[in-house]
């Protein structure tokens, strides 16, 4: 799991690190590319938050607390990939030789679509409740879209209720806020690991929450299993672990969709692991951020939503958001549905300090509510052009013999890089992470989302052809040992213009 730094120690500076496995993409499928490098000087302890969290990091700032100088750890540590991709970003005029962003979990492809849906008139309104201090909740007219659009799109047995809903900025508020509410400061969250990296500084930078990590490995042990399965067992095991080490575990975080996987959790997974909590008395959030960016129909998503009778409804809460399924990341709009009214009282009293402009909430009433347009017109293309995108990644890892995961959902896939490292080890893995940055290429490598096994990364496909071709040729030099190509190979400009559908924004099936 993701540590606080400690002083008195030495510790690589490495991110991940083994042997390759064939074809695992079969049936199966943002942790950050920032969080790939630390600072080398500290100990990284097992559990984050452990103790008193302010004496783990020191500053040279005597301007900061000590609690500002954790927060400040976070940033300098942790996103040196990120900073060096702005310093160098791909631009096809002005920077043909720049970094091509695949470490970062944006949907690029359907920019056309939102931009002529949010300039037409109806999004243009101005009226004297939108420019006052609303509900903190959100004004009641975009909790109640919030609650019919969940609903539809859910599949729930019953309408949902805009009570039961709170709005603000973004997944990562609602991490924020829910892990504030929920826990004291040291209690902590189980989470399957590999995860999304960045939930590490959601709950503990207001909180001091920690997260347990329920780890997974790639290794198929029967018939009915899959490469990094989550199963009860190995979540009794981590919480076992966690009490033995006097460790507080107040939830669990589910992804669905799973970041960085991809996985698909059923009906009856949901349930088993819902049941677990119920026994243990543990709150249950569950993130589905992607729940609408499943393009392939055979992959048979459910949210939880949609489950007849929750086993612990006062202790589920259920995030979603604009972000990926809408392609709006800067635009940030999330949502949290619980029924528990304490819990969303708490967390709308944070919403003080993370909540929407009237302006934007009126916007994302009217998206929400033109069910013609999303089912018709956005979600068809935009699955469309994301099978696109993958099909072409998924060809080119196959060409190089290449095994990943991958389930048809979300942008991107799990990509198994051992048989690249000289010697199984995180730092070996951080070697080659850097390779790829230095030949202008930025992934995401598996020790960011603490995946256990070094060689795994994430690489995301939800981008234009142009980038997407000229991104996996840097791929393909850094693992064929050759130097970077400066400018644009002829052979992607070609596909770009030959390939070109409703303006030039989606990659072709087949390049």
């Amino acid at each position: 799991m993701f540590t606080l730094p400690q002083k008195e120690s030495k510790a690589p500076t490495t991110c991940p690190g083994p042997a390759s496995t064939q074809d695992l993409d079969s049936n199966h499928g943002d942790g950050l590319e920032r969080e790939c490098s630390r600072k080398p000087d500290w100990k990284l302890p097992e559990f984050c938050g452990g103790g008193d969290p302010t004496a783990t990091a020191s500053s040279d700032s005597s301007h900061l607390s000590s609690r500002g100088s954790i927060i400040k750890w976070f940033w300098d540590s942790a996103e040196e990939g990120y900073r060096t991709y702005h310093m160098d970003e791909y631009d096809e005029d002005k920077n043909p030789s720049g970094i091509i962003n695949m470490g970062t979990s944006e949907n690029k492809l359907c920019f056309d679509l939102l931009s002529r849906r949010l300039s037409q008139s109806d999004m243009l309104w101005v009226e004297p409740s939108l420019l006052q201090y609303p509900d903190w909740r959100g004004h009641l007219f975009l909790r109640e879209e919030v609650a019919r659009f969940l609903s539809f799109y859910c599949k729930s047995p019953a309408p949902l209720k805009p009570e039961n809903v709170v709005v603000l900025n973004g997944c990562a508020s609602l991490f924020s806020a829910l892990a504030t509410v929920l826990c004291e400061v040291g209690e902590a969250f189980l989470i399957p690991a590999p995860y999304y990296g960045a939930i590490t500084q959601h709950v503990y930078l207001y909180g001091g929450v920690r997260l347990v990590c329920v780890y997974l490995d790639s290794e198929v042990t029967g018939l009915d299993t899959r490469p990094f399965q989550l199963t009860v067992e190995k979540l009794e095991m981590a919480l076992q672990r966690a009490n033995f080490e006097g460790v507080k575990v107040k939830g669990l975080i589910l992804i669905n969709p799973q970041n960085p996987l991809g996985d698909i959790y059923s009906p009856g997974e949901l349930r088993d692991y819902l049941e677990f909590a119920k026994r243990h008395k543990l709150h249950v959030l569950v993130d589905e951020v992607y729940m609408l960016s499943v393009f392939e129909k055979s992959a048979g998503y459910h949210s939880v939503l949609s489950l007849e009778g929750l086993p612990d409804p006062q202790r589920t809460h259920v995030m979603w958001a604009t972000s990926k399924d809408f392609g709006m990341s800067g635009l940030r709009f999330g949502t949290l549905y619980t029924e528990n009214r304490d819990v969303a009282s708490a967390v709308a009293s944070l919403c003080r300090y993370h909540g929407l402009s009237g302006l934007v909430q009126y916007q994302m009433a009217q998206l929400l509510r033109d069910r013609d347009w999303i089912n018709q017109v956005y979600l068809p293309e935009n699955h469309a052009r994301l099978k696109a995108a993958h099909t072409y990644v998924a060809g080119e890892l196959r060409a190089l013999g290449i095994p990943f995961l991958s389930s048809g959902a979300g942008f991107f896939i799990w990509v198994d890089l051992r048989k690249y490292l000289p010697e199984a080890t995180f730092k070996e893995e951080m070697l080659l992470w850097r390779r790829f940055l230095d030949n202008k290429v930025l992934l995401s490598c598996g020790k960011a989302f603490q995946c256990k096994e070094p060689g795994w990364f994430r690489l995301v496909f939800s981008d234009k052809a142009h980038r997407l071709c000229l991104g996996m040729q840097r791929v393909r030099q850094v693992l064929e040992g050759k130097s970077q190509v400066p400018d644009d190979p002829a052979s992607c400009q070609s596909q770009e213009s030959g390939n070109q559908r409703t303006g030039g924004e989606t990659p072709p099936a087949v390049l």
